[in-house]
């Protein structure tokens, strides 16, 4: 059960650190939102480390589907209707400015970057689309609004963002992370002040960055409770039509496709990790019926880290951590918001002024209603009674029979069956 993206390219690989080090920036997680920021502060001159607890990109990374787009969703009238059309405005120009650079470092890099046009459709809820496009309208981006979108399903229609892109993500990564100063296999247990300590060693930093996807240190900005996980699920199909675009429902259970190599990348089964969902079965059943001479290539799932307000948390890690900075929360649209990420807090450590800062501001206000469902869900699970327990904060584990892992509803955190983690908060294994 390995990505497209796995199987075609074998990423560089990096020692494991084995002694004490010191840096100016340390930067914790290996996944695409880390590297990039080691890039952009390399290419600034910063002294800077990154370190992964396994192999970089194994993860999120490695099992996106890799749209580099600026259409996150019907994301920009529900910016608005909470923080006003400018908030929209800041938040598309800053994944617009990520975009730009991911178009002038693919131009020098063999990564199957391709434009392609990018379609958010609903099958029941036209409304919705018509408000998108007010608000993008009120923006000043020229969108268009579709009525019949080249995909095998009933909709209402599409809001259209023209030239988009995507490409290969870990044929770009490898070009990248070549000359950076990373060292993986090398698991950061905890915090203390400003130094990093692992298994073997500690590190010291002036500054440090937590790009591991669920923010780690509990006692710090409250993201147990700002962030929960979903799950998502691929196949990769021989023989299906090609859609000549990306394609994503405006809702969470909704079905994506884009093509890559002849192949289509048929996404969706989506639930909260933890909880039961239509995984790969609701795929396979869904490809049978629509595409019945086409052949099963490859299957993966991602995991995703979900905001309370469907933006990023992006900046300091705390109002009161000035040193410590952190990048997550990107809800499904990982590659766009980790360039933005890295461009940010690349600004914020060299001091500079960056106009988007404040849209992803960590330290903005949790009274969203998810923050209730979060809190409500932790609650549940703390007090259900079960034998397995996360060592994350002790909630209950359920069995994820799709793909044969203990997986907790709390904070997204997986175990394999022997009980090695897989996926944060949690930074032990478990105890079976």
């Amino acid at each position: 059960m390995e990505s497209i993206w796995k199987n075609t390219v074998s990423l560089p690989r990096f020692e494991e650190l084995q002694e004490d080090k010191s840096t100016d920036v340390l930067i914790i997680g290996g996944g695409i939102a880390g590297i990039l920021s080691a890039y952009l502060l390399k290419e600034s001159g910063v002294d800077c480390m990154l370190v992964e607890k396994d192999n970089i990109c194994g993860e999120t990374t490695g099992n996106t589907t890799a749209k580099i787009t600026y259409q996150h969703g019907l994301i920009y009238n529900k910016i608005a209707e909470s923080y006003g059309i400018l908030g929209a405005k800041h938040y598309l120009e800053a994944n617009k400015a990520a975009f730009n650079k991911y178009a002038e470092l693919c131009r020098e890099i063999d990564c199957d970057y391709e434009l392609k046009d990018n379609y958010v459709y609903s099958v029941s809820n036209r409304y919705k689309l018509e408000k998108e496009m007010n608000a993008l309208d009120k923006i000043g981006f020229e969108a268009e609004l579709c009525e019949t979108p080249k995909i095998p399903i009933k909709t209402v229609g599409a809001v259209k963002f023209r030239d988009q892109a995507q490409f290969h993500p870990l044929k770009f990564i490898s070009a990248i992370c070549k000359d950076l100063n990373i060292y993986e296999n090398t698991f950061v247990r905890e915090m203390v002040g400003n130094t990093a300590v692992t298994d073997k060693c500690s590190i010291k930093a002036q500054k440090v960055i937590v790009a591991t996807h669920f923010p780690f240190i509990n006692k710090h900005g409250l993201y147990p409770l700002k962030l929960y996980q979903h799950r998502s699920y691929v196949l990769a199909l021989d023989g299906a039509a090609d859609v000549n675009g990306m394609y994503v429902d405006e809702s969470d259970t909704g079905l994506s496709f884009r093509n890559y190599q002849g192949l289509l990348l048929l996404g969706g089964g989506g639930h909260r990790t933890g909880k039961k969902g239509g995984n790969w079965n609701e795929l396979r059943s869904y490809a049978h019926e629509v595409y019945p001479s086409s052949r099963e290539m490859y299957y993966w799932a991602a995991q995703d880290c979900m905001s309370l307000d469907s933006i990023p948390y992006i900046g300091q890690y705390s109002a009161s951590t000035s040193d410590l900075y952190v990048a997550s929360g990107f809800n499904k649209w990982g590659m766009t918001g980790a360039m933005t990420a890295a461009m940010i807090l690349c600004d914020m450590i060299l001091e500079r002024e960056n106009a988007y800062a404040d849209v992803f501001n960590p330290s903005r206000s949790i009274l969203k209603p998810q923050l209730f469902v979060n809190a409500c869900e932790t609650i549940t699970n703390l007090l259900t009674p079960t034998a397995k327990r996360c060592p994350h904060l002790g909630c209950a584990l359920k069995w994820n029979g799709a793909e044969h892992s203990w997986d907790c509803a709390c904070h997204g955190s997986r175990f394999t069956e022997q009980g090695s983690v897989i996926n944060n908060p949690a930074n032990g294994n478990l105890k079976l």
